[in-house]
C-alpha cells in the first residue's frame, strides 16, 4: 500500500508540474510544507498538515444511481473495499482536540478492475481559499502568538483585507457550526471535479458524505478535558457498532463556478444518492494501513477527472512532499491508542 502511495505521489507530482502550478515564478510544494513546519514544528513521521489521526477500514455498497452521470466502476452496483483516516488539521500530531479545529475524512476506495479513488474531504461546505498563493499566506497569518494563544489580530486583519473571498467563505462556514463528533459530522470533498458517464456526457460535480447517524450530544466540559476526546468518542461509538455516511454527488450547471472552492453551489442543483460508505473498524496508526497512504486528490479512476480548480494541483504537489517526507523519517506512535481509548 506504501508502494503504491510513494508511485502516485511522484506521478502527480509531475501532473503538478505539467499544470503550470510548480512554475520557478510559484510557490513549490517545499515551501509549503517548510511552511506547515514552521507553524507546528517539525514532527518526524508524520503529515505536515492533518498530522493527528485514526485509521479505519469499511465497505462502500454503491446503488448504482450515480451511473448515470459517471461509467467509473466505482458506481457500478455492489459493494468494494475501502481504507480511511479520520484526522484533525494541524502539523502536530498531539494536539488536544477541540470542537471548532476542522476535521477530516479521507477515504480510499479500492475498485475491482485495480484502480483507486482517494477523495480527501473535511466538515466545511467551502474553503476558505480559492488559490494555493492565498492559503500559503493564511497560514501564516493565522499563526497563534506565545502570549495569547490566538492569531496576531493585525496580520489577520491585514490578510482578510487582501481577500474578501476568505471573508465570504467564512461566514458560510459559520452557518455550519461543528457537530459533536466525528460520527454526526457531514464531509465535503470541496473541489469540483467532473464525471463522464458512459455515453461520453460531462458535467461538473462536488461530493458529500452524509452521516447516516443522528446528530450527537454536546459534549461537556469533562469530556473536552480529555485531550483525545474527540477521537475518543468516536472509538467509544464504534464498539456499539458501525458508522454510516451517504455518498451524494451534487450535478453542477453551465454557469457553477468550477474554479473556486470558496464558492457554494445552489442548493437546488440535482444531487444523486450514490450509496452507502460504512467504517466498520478503526484502528491505531500503524505500518500498512492508513497511515502509510497518500490521499491526492489527483488519484482518480477512469470517468473522473479534475476540474480547473487550482487547488487541486497544489493539493496534489504539496501531498507529494509532505509524503516524500516522512517516508523517509523514523515512525513515532500515534498520539490516538484504540485500546488504551477502548479500557
Amino acid at each position: 500500500m506504501a508502494a503504491v502511495a510513494g508511485v502516485a505521489a511522484i506521478d502527480v507530482g509531475g501532473f503538478a508540474y505539467a499544470g503550470g502550478w510548480l512554475r520557478p515564478d510559484t510557490l513549490i510544494p517545499a515551501q509549503f510544507a517548510d511552511r506547515f513546519e514552521q507553524i507546528a514544528g517539525h514532527h518526524d513521521g508524520f503529515r505536515r498538515n492533518h498530522a493527528k489521526g485514526l485509521a479505519a477500514t469499511g465497505t462502500f455498497a454503491s446503488n448504482g444511481a450515480a451511473a448515470d452521470i459517471c461509467h467509473a466502476a466505482v458506481f457500478a452496483k455492489g459493494t468494494l473495499p475501502v481504507d480511511a483516516r479520520f484526522s484533525l488539521s494541524g502539523g502536530a500530531p498531539d494536539q488536544a482536540d477541540k470542537p471548532a479545529t476542522v476535521r477530516g475524512l479521507a477515504v480510499q476506495y479500492q475498485l475491482p478492475n485495480g484502480e483507486q479513488w482517494r477523495s480527501p474531504m473535511i466538515n466545511t461546505p467551502v474553503f476558505v481559499d480559492s488559490t494555493p498563493q492565498g492559503f500559503y499566506e493564511r497560514i501564516l497569518a493565522a499563526k497563534t502568538q506565545p502570549q495569547t494563544g490566538k492569531p496576531d489580530p493585525a496580520a489577520m486583519s491585514a490578510f482578510l483585507a487582501r481577500h474578501p473571498e476568505t471573508v465570504a467563505a467564512q461566514r458560510i462556514i459559520a452557518q455550519q457550526p461543528p457537530t459533536s463528533g466525528f460520527a454526526d459530522s457531514t464531509f465535503w470533498g470541496l473541489n469540483a471535479f467532473r464525471m463522464t458517464n458512459s455515453a461520453g456526457v460531462t458535467a461538473p460535480v462536488r461530493w458529500m458524505l452524509v452521516p447516516q447517524q443522528q446528530p450527537g450530544q454536546p459534549v461537556g466540559d469533562a469530556a473536552k478535558s480529555d485531550p483525545n476526546y474527540l477521537f475518543d468518542a468516536l472509538i467509544k461509538a464504534m464498539e456499539r457498532g458501525p458508522q454510516a455516511w451517504t455518498l451524494k454527488i451534487v450535478v453542477g450547471a453551465p454557469e457553477d463556478p468550477t474554479n473556486d472552492a470558496t464558492k457554494p453551489w445552489p442548493a437546488d442543483r440535482r444531487t444523486i444518492d450514490a450509496g452507502t460508505l460504512t467504517i466498520e473498524a478503526v484502528h491505531t496508526e500503524a505500518p500498512g494501513n492508513a497511515r502509510d497512504i497518500n490521499f491526492d486528490p489527483l488519484v482518480l479512476p477512469r470517468g473522473i477527472a479534475p476540474s480547473d480548480d487550482p487547488l487541486l494541483a497544489a493539493r496534489s504537489a504539496v501531498y507529494a512532499r509532505s509524503f516524500a517526507r516522512r517516508a523517509a523519517e523514523p515512525k513515532q506512535p500515534s498520539a490516538v491508542n484504540v485500546e488504551a481509548a477502548a479500557r
